[in-house]
């Protein structure tokens, strides 16, 4: 193959894996005073493509009233096997379904049906682009109005994952089949291992699909809270993290000494009696966990459990719990889990707690002869505090493969989120697949806003409009309590509210990334299996990472010097015209930064200005010298618009 004219890089084929009614209100879509929905129509005309395990056709969150025929640009067909099933399956919300599964080239046909025999892809695609379906619900839970973050848009679906996980070709095949289709927004809920970017297919397509003006939303992965895990990190894409929302699925473990202690479960049966006390063990050693086979000789018939959850799946542990005739479970965190619980759907009566509480309860059952114990259910209950918070599981950066761009970009819901399924009409799941197409949704509604935007400047009104306060104005905390670093939240939380009227957007064009991949260190072939056109690093003046027109800012400081590491920033004014904007920078005093200039006027519409940021080491390192601090650069208008980009300083 290397000596036809046409080839230009061969990359071993990776498996990446899926990443697995409220979050309209909680993301302001349906605002009292300003809504976002009724600015931009709900995505109407916008088509979002999905890549994932299939979609369930005929689900209600597919229906299509009031939606009209997808714009003439639309390529793209539905492949469900004939054409009486063709015109059952799709309409006009779901607009096209095609597989990459077992593909034939030649017939140009895969042997394998794009409907979804997992969830997942179901519950993507309703997330990002779901019609509005009246008294949904989850197993009796969250009943209400569902609806996908736009409403309105069209959904085409690409399935290219099996339950053996998602090959590389098959991703790269669906993403050039999707832009050729005339897809506006990609949604990847898919995630492999930090890979080089000119060897990774979601960094390679996803680059082709920016350079058509598609916006492009990935999955940062679930393998928090270790550092340096976030996958999806190239920076023509955007990174989501994923936090809690202000709804918890309540379940209370009230002990025989009468303390309480709130967890969540999905599985919440009226037959279970919140009054009766049931004997509460914990029987240590390898049953501690509750893994298959660890309780056939013990007894535990009609008792609840206490098991330590430990990293294995949490699902099999309740049915271990039934098999031996045990009345209910009570599990766990370990420590690196922290305070990130969500709900799922337990075989028995069941409530997942905090590590810090599971302490407190082994104590209890340690200094009583009888330990007892009930569950109280309480269904869903909103207005939780110290919402959003980051969730244990969300992957965290500093990049394996870029540490000079900090990723993840953002955070949106992705814990306890209720959308279509395949065998359920809905169901609550969690991960940074879920908050994955919360953002392409978002992207959508700014595209039917803004159409003439590119991805790079719907990703800068994304971030730099982000908020970093939860419900009680606090910081936003992550498992610990504590306040999440930028390696978890990146820029912060998605504010639809304010991503339609930035103010100002960092903007960059394909052919910008080329002198950021010659300052990476690629060769020249490595590069044009990225961007699929010759590049000569030689005849390009490379610039380093931090050069890069980017929203956030990553720096490196030498240990015990004190050279000045500047970096050069353009804005381009999307807003009112004239305007004036103040640069406000906050950064902890181990370091001094200086903007200059200190304001910027514009005069008209598209404007573009640019400014110089420096950095300074004050001092030399200490022992107690943190390696990481943070900042931010807010650009402040009087009309009270605020550009916000963190900052993250590396002392080395």
């Amino acid at each position: 193959m290397s000596k036809v004219d046409w080839f230009v890089r061969a990359i071993r084929s990776s498996v990446y894996r899926p990443l697995i009614t409220h979050t309209p209100r909680f993301l302001g879509l349906r605002h009292r005073t300003h809504s976002v929905w009724n600015i931009t129509d709900m995505g109407k005309g916008v088509i979002i493509g999905l890549l994932d395990t299939g979609v369930t056709p005929g689900h209600p969150s597919f229906d299509d009233r009031g939606i009209p025929p997808p714009p003439a640009k639309w390529k793209g067909r539905c492949d469900f096997g004939n054409a009486s099933l063709t015109k059952q399956f799709c309409n006009n919300k779901l607009i096209g379904a095609r597989s990459f599964v077992n593909y034939d080239r030649s017939r140009r046909r895969s042997t394998d049906s794009p409907i979804d025999n997992d969830g997942h892809g179901t519950h993507t695609a309703s997330t990002a682009g779901g019609a509005f379906v009246k008294r949904a619900h989850a197993y009796g839970l969250a009943r209400g109005l569902a609806a996908g973050v736009a409403p309105r848009a069209h959904v085409a679906m690409y399935k290219v994952c099996t339950d053996d996980g998602c090959q590389a070709y098959d991703i790269l095949a669906g993403m050039d089949a999707a832009v050729e289709d005339g897809v506006d927004v990609l949604s990847l809920s898919l995630g492999g291992d930090p890979t080089p970017f000119y060897e990774e297919p979601i960094s390679i397509g996803g680059f082709h699909a920016m350079s058509r003006g598609i916006f492009v939303s990935c999955a940062a992965g679930n393998s928090g809270p270790s550092p340096s895990t976030v996958s999806n990190d190239a920076p023509w894409l955007l990174t989501v993290a994923a936090s809690t929302m202000d709804r918890s699925f309540s379940a209370t473990v009230k002990l025989g000494d009468g303390r309480q202690f709130r967890g969540q479960s999905l599985y919440q049966p009226r037959s279970f009696s919140p009054k009766k006390k049931h004997p509460l063990v914990f029987l240590g050693g390898n049953a501690s966990f509750c893994l298959d086979g660890s309780l056939d000789r013990v007894d535990v018939k009609g008792k609840i459990v206490f098991c330590d959850r430990g990293g294995s799946p949490t699902i099999p542990r309740g049915q271990v719990v039934k098999q031996a005739g045990g009345a209910g479970m009570v599990l766990a965190n370990d420590l690196e889990s922290g305070y990130s619980t969500y709900a799922s759907l337990h075989a028995v009566p069941a409530s997942h707690i905090p590590y810090a509480d599971g302490l407190k309860i082994k104590a209890y059952i340690n200094s009583t002869a009888r330990p007892t114990a009930a569950i109280v259910f309480d269904g869903a209950v909103t207005h939780v505090p110290r919402s959003p918070a980051i969730t244990a599981f969300s992957s965290r950066g500093p990049s394996q493969i870029t540490p000079g761009i900090l990723k993840p970009d953002i955070t949106g819901p992705g814990v306890n989120v209720l959308a279509a399924w395949n065998t359920e009409k809905f169901n609550v799941i969690s991960g940074t697949s879920m908050s994955c197409p919360h953002l392409s949704g978002v992207a959508a509604l700014i595209k039917k806003a803004h159409p003439d935007w590119s991805p790079a400047a719907i990703k800068s009104a994304i971030m730099t409009t982000a908020y970093v306060k939860d419900n009680t104005n606090k910081p936003i905390s992550d498992e610990t309590n504590r306040p999440a670093d930028l390696f978890a939240l990146g820029a912060g939380h998605v504010k639809p509210l304010k991503v339609l009227d930035p103010g100002l957007v960092y903007d960059t064009s394909p052919e910008d990334y080329y002198p950021y991949l010659c300052g990476l260190g690629y060769a020249d072939s490595d590069i044009q299996a990225i961007v699929n056109r010759k590049i000569n690093c030689s005849s390009i003046k490379s610039i380093r990472e931090g050069d890069l027109n980017y929203p956030s800012i990553t720096v490196r400081l030498p240990a015990n010097q004190k050279r000045t590491v500047s970096f050069t920033r353009t804005v381009t004014n999307v807003g009112e015209s004239p305007a004036t904007y103040y640069a406000k920078v906050e950064v902890p005093n181990l370091v001094s930064a200086h903007v200059a200039p200190r304001s910027l006027t514009f005069e008209r519409l598209n404007e573009k200005k640019s400014f110089k940021i420096s950095f300074r080491r004050r001092g030399r390192q200490g022992a107690r010298t943190p390696p990481v601090i943070e900042g931010q650069l807010r650009w402040v208008s009087p009309a009270r618009r605020v550009v916000r980009s963190p900052i993250s300083i590396f002392l080395q």
